[in-house]
């Protein structure tokens, strides 16, 4: 008699809101069709041992009561297999001895890259298993359709802006800036949906920089723009939002001169959340003005950790509700290697992986902010606030070059 058919699933990378929501629609829904639903503690690296995995069976009753929680009830890891952890350590038995017919995998770019290999891997030791991809990250980076959101972004957005209306505030009752940093390692939606739905005065991404080389000078050169166009209106006060991904962009030599110390992870990206990228950024300000003989007072603040495990707003309830729904629809029909998407008119599509991946290298390319949208045009030719040519004049009463400050000059737009 076959063992009962079972799915198993597991989260890597870094938390984001609706993880939870995921898992758990996946387990109801699979559950009601008779299967059973294995979750996988530790992200692969229960996929790459020999010994037992770190697993437990989802029921029923446990999913009805995590499904809108935050957090992620099965822990999760950036362990990135090798292609000798392919060779030697992959528990291929896990798949055989539970009678596994689905891996779900939840997760960002790196998460996917991996499911990527591991099914091509499955399929060439002839082991019939489907692979089914859920898109996540805050960073909103991975390659959906225009204008569809990797779940959590929505949520961790929406606290962001709570923060930063706070921040503005203060910035406003204190006469003071704020240098505010976002999550974001290669693109800068977090910091700029948080930095323009708070109208902040300067949002610093690196998207902004497809014309010049992206240094440290001019990041501080941008928030210093801003800061003297509100003197220029009177204003004493103001906040700048930078996407910690910047760092990525940095040369070596910028990085060695800034003094940042990074260490990096298995994937070989700088741990940005172990260093505060708001003071290094607000000590260069700080820095800066006292030698312009500007005085302002400056303050730094992160927004990071504290925007992943919160729980989910209804946008990511609702999207990342259907899901997982979509993933069974997807299964039935025997969609395999592919990362469900629900597109503009809400119809669950599947996007292959082998459709979006590098043919070199074979990970999954980033989505970066559409420096020609109209969101991004409008907000920075209306509400930032920075020296132009028309500015000179009345700037030289602050500084002595303000063509130095001049937003266009520096991102040579």
């Amino acid at each position: 008699m076959e063992k009962q058919q079972s799915v198993a699933i597991l989260c890597g990378g870094g938390p984001a809101p609706g993880i939870n929501t995921v898992v758990c629609t996946i387990t109801k829904t699979f559950i009601t069709k008779g299967y059973r639903v294995i979750g996988l503690h530790g992200g692969y690296t229960g996929l790459f041992c020999k010994e037992k995995c770190r697993q437990e069976d989802l029921d029923f009753d446990k999913a009805d009561m995590l499904f809108n929680r935050g957090g992620s009830y099965l822990r999760m890891s950036r362990f990135k297999p090798t292609a000798q952890d392919f060779e030697e350590r992959f528990n291929l038995d896990f798949f055989k001895d539970n009678n596994v017919k689905l891996l779900v995998t939840v997760g960002g770019d790196d998460t996917a890259s991996t499911a990527n290999r591991i099914s091509k891997f499955l399929v060439e030791k002839q082991y019939n298993i489907a692979n089914i991809h859920v898109p996540k990250t805050i960073d909103n980076d991975l390659p959906l359709p225009e204008g569809i959101p990797t779940f959590g972004y929505q949520s961790a957005k929406a606290q962001g802006t709570d923060l930063g209306r706070t921040v503005y505030e203060d910035a406003r009752t204190s006469e003071n800036w704020f240098i505010v940093t976002a999550m974001g390692r290669t693109a800068g939606h977090l910091a700029f949906g948080i930095g323009s739905s708070c109208h902040f005065p300067m949002i610093v991404i690196p998207e902004m920089f497809y014309k010049t080389e992206l240094t440290t000078a001019k990041i501080v050169n941008l928030i210093i723009s801003s800061i003297i166009k509100r003197q220029l209106r009177n204003i004493p006060y103001g906040a700048a939002m930078i996407s910690e991904g910047v760092f990525e962009f940095l040369s070596e030599e910028d990085v060695k001169n800034s003094g940042i110390a990074f260490t990096y992870d298995d994937h070989g990206h700088p741990e940005l959340g172990k260093v505060s990228k708001s003071h290094i950024i607000n000590e260069m300000v700080e820095n800066k003005l006292k030698n312009l003989g500007i005085k302002v007072k400056t303050r730094p603040v992160e927004v990071g950790y504290e925007v992943r495990c919160i729980t989910p707003k209804s946008y990511d309830l609702e999207y990342c509700s259907m899901l997982g729904m979509g993933v069974y629809e997807l299964f039935i029909k025997g969609v395999s290697g592919c990362m469900v998407c629900r597109d503009g008119n809400g119809k669950i599509i599947p996007l292959f992986l082998q459709d979006l991946q590098d043919p070199i290298t074979g990970k999954i390319p980033p989505r970066q902010v559409n420096m020609k949208s109209h969101e991004v045009q409008f907000y920075m030719r209306h509400i930032m606030d920075y020296i132009t040519k028309e500015d000179y004049e009345a700037a030289k009463a602050l500084v002595p070059n303000p063509e130095e400050f001049d937003f266009h000059k520096i991102l040579k737009f």
